[in-house]
């Protein structure tokens, strides 16, 4: 998570403007395909028979609409977190965003060995289009995996950037009432990939299961709502804290406490803001969500505004690590169709501890 090791490692800034035309246009882009199959050895490769779907579909998301003929057999992920959405209706992207950078030398690659992903992996390897803090997809490489879908819903993808997607293959924006970008629901983006690779109904299953988890879960902690409560992470030697819109304050909500919304003004549109000194008093909530590893954890609890917080003295903190031993975190960052019934379970656990 790159809050330099501290949440999801999506960027902390816009993404930069994509790629000229000029320095990439439509027939670099054609002159991509590759000549053999070797990559479906070592990537996703296409879709196994069977995965099937409803066709044509036609998709409105906040750049246009697209519309999808067929079932997709070579999808590419360039959302931080589409690929495990994409996997949960059994279809393994060729190419996908590393979202958590890989330890070097490692392998396999960490964003596929998550407990609630990498049954579904199995010994897939699929190509890094992006890795999180870049400036945006490699659009070559994408071109190469000749994809017949691009998903680009959980994104920071501009107009130019889908423009130059939208050249190589039909592709999915992010959801057309996202004002902004992570803010969607949960429960959309699920169902907007979902209408994209003709599960929608499927899709919509998914979603009612767990948001009957989620339901199930809140009705038995009703002192849950008694409770303001706030997600954080230590940024850059500051507290950063999630807004109510990003998908951990949301998870936040859906088992019942009380958002402390005053960050969404300061954040300003972002999913998250780093607060001075002056401001901490932000995060002086009934119950603190913290994902950090552990060297990250450690620091904070020194800072000494943190540590003079009620919740901290009363021990209404809850500690979650991220990429670490069971990587709660990770699985409350990505809060997909895969990782959200575990994300339920370690919340609803961890906040009965604290």
């Amino acid at each position: 998570m790159l809050l330099q090791r501290t949440t999801r490692i999506r960027p902390w800034r816009r993404l930069a403007a994509a790629l000229s035309a000029a320095a990439l246009g439509v027939g670099l882009l054609a002159g991509c395909g590759s000549d053999s199959d070797d990559s479906a050895d070592t990537t996703g490769g296409d879709a196994p028979a069977g995965v099937g779907g409803t066709f044509p579909v036609t998709v409105e998301h906040a750049f246009g609409t697209t519309k999808v003929t067929e079932a997709p057999k070579r999808v590419v992920s360039v959302g931080y977190t589409d690929d495990q959405t994409v996997l949960a209706f059994g279809i393994k992207p060729v190419g996908m965003v590393d979202q958590y950078p890989n330890p070097a030398g490692q392998s396999p690659d960490i964003n596929t060995q998550w407990l609630w992903v990498k049954d579904k992996w199995g010994d897939t390897k699929s190509e890094v289009v992006m890795k999180n803090g870049d400036d945006g997809p490699n659009y070559e490489k994408i071109a190469a995996l000749r994809p017949d879908l691009i998903v680009a819903v959980y994104s920071e993808i501009d107009q130019a950037g889908y423009d130059k997607l939208s050249k190589i293959a039909p592709t999915v924006a992010r959801t057309k009432t996202e004002k902004e970008p992570f803010s969607a629901p949960w429960q959309d983006n699920a169902l907007h990939i979902a209408k994209a690779l003709g599960k929608a109904e499927e899709g919509e299953k998914m979603v009612a299961d767990i948001q009957a988890k989620l339901d199930t879960a809140k009705k038995g902690h009703p002192e849950f709502a008694d409770r303001t409560a706030v997600v954080l992470s230590w940024y850059e030697k500051s507290v950063a804290p999630f807004t109510s819109t990003d998908v951990r304050g949301r998870l936040v909500t859906g088992l019942g406490f009380t958002y402390q919304t005053e960050i969404d003004k300061v954040a300003g549109g972002d999913f998250y803001t780093r607060l001075s000194p002056e401001r901490v008093d932000l995060v002086d909530v009934d119950h603190v969500f913290v994902i950090n590893d552990q060297a990250d954890q450690d620091a904070l609890k020194k800072f000494e505004l943190f540590a003079n917080l009620d919740a901290v003295k009363n021990g209404k903190v809850s500690y979650l690590l991220d990429s670490e031993g069971p990587a709660v975190g990770a699985a409350i960052s990505q809060g997909t169709l895969l990782s959200m019934p575990y994300a339920i379970d370690e919340l609803v656990k961890a906040a009965g501890q604290g």
